[in-house]
């Protein structure tokens, strides 16, 4: 029998059985520790509290790590299965709410909230002071349907396809470094480019070697607030979003270099919520002040 918080002997707590599939889900408890929040002990003896209601063992001890038993792999498939249909209950009382006031939890890349997303939402704190705001700034995909953001806003061309939202902008990316480096590069009669690689993006772009033929890779970086860091300690030049670069008085773009492709712009929800008062209102607002800065995400704004 399952039932939250219980103490009964012989009773299956929820609250153990989640620590139990968060392990098979990330293959040990180093993984389910940092999903959870919580230390290694925590982990080993809330499956050990499982184990014993149970009856059984639910992971073989290696030294490896811990391997799911097929009691293991069965009670979390029990445990998924009770998750989802509980995150479907929250949002179908969810749907139900049509008070313009309540919580309002929304996601979106750290540097787009610095450098965007910050006065829009600030107007619209103040426009509807009875929402509750929170802010996750994450490049982590949170799981709307399991309430971990009631909004999200992303930068993507492929959006979950269980989510329902609008494309608000097309983006383009330059070129950018410290306007000091670019001063050093223009005065260097081989104009050898620092090129400051993303780890997760391809080498250096074609565009960049045809101008600058002796550009070579000085560093790799796998953060943009890392790599931002980089640049203005004028350490070389790197792709960024235009809305980024353009918008940052540290920053100017490298000369002679074409606009690239960059990812657009989503403003998301699940399906069952979009309809829910302060989840729509807050979508239409911010939706409509992204597309008026569009030039900017397209990099043709000469303000």
């Amino acid at each position: 029998m399952i039932k939250r918080g219980s103490e009964d002997e012989g009773d299956m707590d929820w609250n153990d059985l989640k620590y139990v599939l968060e392990t098979v889900r990330h293959g040990g408890i180093s993984g389910a520790s940092r999903a959870l929040g919580v230390n290694h002990a925590t982990v080993s003896r809330r499956i050990s509290a499982a184990e014993a209601a149970l009856g059984t063992s639910l992971f073989d001890r290696r030294p490896s790590g811990y391997v799911p038993t097929q009691a293991g792999r069965d009670a979390a498939r029990t445990a998924e299965a009770f998750e989802i249909e509980h995150a479907s209950l929250s949002r179908a009382i969810a749907a139900r709410d049509v008070a313009l006031s309540g919580p309002l939890t929304v996601t979106a890349p750290h540097l787009m909230v610095q450098s965007v997303l910050a006065p829009i939402l600030g107007d619209f704190a103040q426009a509807h002071p009875d929402i509750e705001l929170t802010i996750i700034g994450s490049i982590e995909t949170l799981n709307l349907a399991e309430r971990e953001a009631d909004v999200a806003i992303r930068i993507s061309d492929t959006p979950d396809p269980d989510l329902v939202g609008r494309q608000v902008a097309v983006q383009k990316s330059a070129v950018y470094a410290s306007k000091a480096y670019i001063a050093k590069l223009e005065s260097d009669p081989n104009r050898c480019l620092h090129w400051l690689r993303f780890l997760h993006w391809q080498p250096t772009p074609k565009e960049v070697l045809t101008i600058y033929p002796n550009t070579r890779t000085f560093m790799a970086l796998d953060d943009m607030v890392a790599m931002l860091g980089a640049i203005r300690a004028d350490l070389g030049a790197s792709r960024f979003p235009c809305i980024l670069g353009d918008t940052d008085p540290d920053l100017a773009r490298v000369p002679g270099l074409p606009l690239m492709p960059y990812l657009p712009i989503w403003v998301l929800t699940h399906a069952d919520l979009r309809a829910v008062p302060r989840i729509a209102t807050f979508t239409e607002f911010v939706s409509t002040a992204l597309r008026r800065k569009r030039s900017a995400f397209a990099g043709t704004d000469e303000d």
